[in-house]
């Protein structure tokens, strides 16, 4: 659904501009609002309302005698913000969520197909150049065997 990368900023108002790509998927699969949240590696991560209920369907059974179950279940549904679109194509990324994602203006959004990424520009180039040259080799054992021709 959402794929690709592109540049833009975060106004002083904590308005991102989704990407018209995005928007134009958002609109023919007649989506009106996202969740935003905590993601990891210091990303947000921004779900449609139709794979955040999946996302909250698969969460909510995890077990809440875990220790680590209910730490993450907090953290990741405290972090929870409802965004509408508005007229200009943005939504409200709400000051805590940059907080804890490091964005100041310039930002990266990444199309991670059921969801998209808000990543602060530094952060995504930092995780990029330090990914990329293990691209090959992370596939490799994630897919070694498992493949499906």
């Amino acid at each position: 659904m959402f794929y690709g990368e592109y540049q833009h900023t975060i106004d002083n108002k904590g308005r991102l501009i989704i990407p018209a790509k995005f928007r134009q998927i958002s609109k023919e699969s007649y989506v009106d609002k996202f969740f935003v949240t905590r993601g990891l590696d210091k990303c947000l991560f921004v779900f449609t309302e139709e794979e955040w209920r999946a996302q909250e369907h698969k969460f909510k059974n995890l077990p809440f005698t875990k220790k680590d179950s209910r730490k993450f279940n907090r953290l990741f549904f405290s972090g929870a913000f409802e965004a509408s679109i508005d007229k200009q194509g943005r939504i409200l990324v709400p000051k805590y969520l940059k907080e804890y994602a490091q964005i100041k203006r310039d930002v990266i959004v990444v199309g991670v197909s059921n969801r998209f990424e808000v990543w602060d520009q530094a952060s995504w180039n930092e995780y990029y150049n330090n990914t990329q040259s293990s691209y090959e080799e992370i596939a490799e054992d994630l897919f070694d065997g498992n493949e499906e021709n």
